[in-house]
């Protein structure tokens, strides 16, 4: 494999940052150059899952580079054509309502944006837990979006919160691998 160089965005939904951190690490070993982006809530909360700041240091140790943390630093991404690919993991509910809805106010969705105008793949790992309930047409909307494939999802808690979706983050690498040939990883639901 040539190095091909992949964005790798996180969004605030704090409680799979453990379960994405290892793909990023999967991704940067498989050979991949990754350019770490987090969205503002990602890169300044600190949550009960962990400090913004070891997050931070974290992912620019795992991609030796620094976080694209603003909407000014992402916007040169669509131009540049810096990426062969870009994964949005975690993928909230409000980011994708926004991507959906052609929102560009965070560095997520400015980098979704430039990145898309390239005709290249947007992977989305979606963690929501309106995804069956409000955001379930913001999902099939992007769906429906050339060149935007969906790491697969599945309900996390179906008796405890019903509406709740999140991605199989393992499934990242090979999501990945099948959208850089234009493809939809099988199955999509979970």
């Amino acid at each position: 494999m040539s190095k091909l160089t992949v964005g790798f965005a996180l969004c605030g939904s704090f409680c799979t940052f453990a379960k994405v951190i290892p793909e990023i690490e999967k991704l940067v070993r498989e050979g991949y150059n990754v350019v770490p982006i987090m969205s503002g809530a990602a890169y300044s909360t600190d949550t009960r899952f962990g400090k913004a700041r070891d997050f931070i240091e974290k992912l620019e140790n795992i991609c030796d580079a620094p976080i694209i943390k603003t909407i000014p630093e992402a916007e040169p991404i669509g131009p540049k054509k810096l990426l062969d690919a870009l994964i949005i993991a975690p993928c909230t509910g409000n980011t994708a309502a926004k991507l959906a809805c052609g929102i560009t106010d965070t560095s997520v969705t400015m980098a979704a944006k430039a990145h898309m105008r390239n005709a290249r793949p947007l992977v989305i790992a979606i963690s929501t837990n309106d995804g069956l309930g409000i955001n379930l047409k913001n999902i099939g909307t992007l769906a429906a979006v050339k060149n935007i494939f969906f790491v697969p999802y599945g309900q996390d808690d179906s008796l405890g919160k019903p509406n709740s979706l999140v991605a199989d983050m393992t499934k990242i690498p090979e999501t990945l691998k099948c959208a850089l040939e234009g493809k939809q990883y099988q199955p999509v639901l979970v």
